[in-house]
């Protein structure tokens, strides 16, 4: 079973991981749990990476202290104006 949907595919790693712990897998379910798992991994890095990417940092005066690297890269994504 391949789930397509975030959730469904959570619900399939962890439906795997209690099999495991009570019969054990065969080798299909080990080898969908291991691209489950990958794939879980890719989504979560690529949407952490977005959220550091667009945050913006500011001090208790309220002025902004993002990094210029950052910054930079907000603009060249085109987050930001010029």
């Amino acid at each position: 079973m391949m789930a397509s949907q975030p959730q469904a595919r959570i619900d399939r790693i962890n439906e795997l991981a209690r099999k495991k712990k009570a019969t054990g897998l065969t080798e299909a379910e080990l080898a969908e749990q291991a691209q489950l798992r990958k794939a879980y991994l890719a989504d979560f890095r690529a949407g952490f990476k977005q959220q550091v990417e667009t945050t913006q940092f500011f001090n208790k005066k309220g002025e902004e202290i993002t990094p210029d690297k950052l910054i930079k890269l907000q603009k060249d994504k085109g987050w930001r104006e010029k």
